[in-house]
């Protein structure tokens, strides 16, 4: 889900200072995060409303691109901004710049998403610590996807953020299937590979667990994900949960690099981008440059170990 993006000002160079961006949205009416031609996308009109505030251009930087209909609670983004637009952000005022651009930049998103007003929230801004960037600052992001299966009672006021699936599902043989895959590896068998991106991840927790109201609560953490990755992990201990594979199964596809016809993702409405989690500030450059070296996975690894 993460991509080169393309270069912006850094700062400290040219006068320019940079602003974390915390967001939340309902992923639902857009195609997704990044900009498309002619597409309504959660990029475009963040983009579109901070243009209107600073009257000129702006490109932001995010932690990790959702898909169409995927939703954030804990998305994270930057820009950089001149020092005297971040102090003009204050209009004459004495208040904090962050909390004048929080409030007006959701201000602004009301006007540019007219009725759906709502769907995109700026929950707040910051001055960054020097060296951060949203996307490769994070040592992780975690995502959260829910799972109705036939034996539990559907709500249908849930049915935006939950999958209905048709059959029970084991728990316990989808995490018994999915405690190999945790580690450093290739998930080519789980991800729908972009051209010049690599498929090395680490993937750091993947688990399945029964809510109070019987509905399965799913757990996703890694330093990045790969294009569909979550979607295609999901898709695939749904197979081992209701029985069609066996739980050595999924293991057996990440050493392959297996990608099929039983390489199905699940839906998108459920997931839910729930936290990006970064360094302590003095650590934030040290981290964005190790990240910016191109993963390898270790021979070990490569072989399933």
């Amino acid at each position: 889900m993460n991509e080169q993006e393309p270069a912006v000002p850094t700062p400290g160079g040219g006068g320019f200072l940079r602003v974390r961006l915390d967001i939340a949205y309902d992923g639902g009416p857009f195609s997704g995060w990044a900009v498309q031609p002619g597409r309504l996308t959660v990029q475009g009109v963040l983009e579109e409303s901070l243009a209107l505030l600073l009257r000129r251009p702006v490109r932001l930087t995010v932690a990790g691109r959702t898909d169409a209909g995927v939703h954030a609670r804990g998305q994270v983004a930057h820009l950089d901004v001149t020092p005297g637009e971040w102090e003009g952000l204050r209009r004459g005022h004495d208040v904090d710049p962050a909390v004048s651009l929080r409030r007006r930049l959701n201000g602004a998103l009301g006007r540019v998403l007219g009725a759906l007003h709502g769907t995109v929230e700026v929950a707040a801004a910051s001055k960054a610590p020097d060296g951060f960037d949203a996307r490769f600052s994070a040592l992780w992001r975690r995502y959260s996807y829910r799972i109705a299966d036939a034996s539990v009672r559907r709500d249908p006021l849930q049915r935006a953020v939950t999958l209905w699936h048709n059959h029970e599902l084991d728990e316990a043989l989808m995490n018994q299937a999915a405690r190999p895959l945790l580690g450093l590896a290739d998930f080519r068998a789980f991800a729908k590979p972009r051209e010049g991106s690599t498929t090395v991840r680490t993937l750091q927790r993947l688990d399945f667990e029964r809510g109070p109201d019987g509905v399965i609560n799913v757990n996703v953490q890694a330093d990045a994900f790969c294009h569909n990755m979550v979607r295609a992990l999901a898709g695939a201990a749904m197979r081992v949960g209701d029985g069609r594979e066996h739980p050595g199964w999924m293991h057996q596809r990440l050493v392959a690099g297996i990608r099929d016809a039983k390489s199905v993702l699940a839906a998108p409405h459920p997931l839910i981008l729930e936290e990006v989690h970064y360094p302590d500030d003095s650590l934030m450059l040290e981290r964005a440059e190790l990240t910016r070296a191109r993963r390898s996975v270790p021979e070990a690894a490569d072989k399933g170990c």
